[in-house]
């Protein structure tokens, strides 16, 4: 008699129609990392890593949003130029988002991703839905962009240390690089100088 195989056999009919609504267990919990052995970093390393990963990844997602919004409804003499750079360091910002979440997945985590968990993960101030005044919003964007640059010094030193010299490169170099580099753009426009007469011109205009 032959044996039977122990394989078991899908039944169900093939359908060109698509099996929609669909849900089921999660097949990962937020918070754990896989048993990546081929990445020669132990579990409590890669665990604390993605852990902090995902903080400086709500972040830099709060700030790509806060950038957004500035390039949206900034208004006034300045409009074009900071219109223009709002939107060049969103899009800049969408590259360091994408970079911290990557990190995150391959050193076996799950990267934060809904707008509603980032708001509860994140460290920086939230602005009102209205319009600020244009100095407002540069001092906000530096407020974000500070708390980004102290917390990628804290994890890549920590991360150096764990021997995480992935994280410790994307780190100093995709992310704390990018955000002083837009942090100096920004502040150089809150500098108070004159428009058009220089101080010896107003001086010579009183006599």
């Amino acid at each position: 008699m032959p044996k039977q195989s122990s394989t078991s056999v899908d039944h169900r009919p093939v359908s060109a129609e698509p099996r929609v609504h669909q849900r089921g267990p999660q097949v990962q919990q937020y918070g754990t990392v896989t048993h990546s052995f081929h990445l020669e970093l132990e579990h409590p390393v890669r665990l604390e890593m993605t852990e902090q990963l995902n903080q400086l990844l709500a972040d830099s997602m709060t700030l790509r949003d806060l950038y957004k919004k500035a390039h949206w409804q900034v208004a006034g003499a300045t409009f074009y130029q900071l219109h223009l750079l709002f939107d060049k360091h969103f899009d800049e910002q969408v590259e360091v988002v994408d970079g911290i979440a990557e990190r995150i997945q391959l050193l076996g985590g799950l990267a934060i991703a809904m707008a509603h968990d980032v708001a509860e993960t994140t460290q920086i101030e939230r602005p009102p839905r209205g319009r600020e005044e244009v100095p407002v919003v540069l001092s906000r964007l530096l407020d974000a962009h500070q708390v980004i640059i102290r917390g990628c010094r804290k994890l890549a030193e920590r991360a150096a240390t764990l021997g995480d010299q992935g994280t410790n490169d994307l780190v100093v170099s995709d992310v704390l690089r990018a955000n002083e580099l837009e942090a100096w753009f920004l502040s150089e426009h809150l500098v108070e100088t004159p428009l058009v007469h220089g101080e010896e011109n107003l001086s010579h205009a009183a006599d």
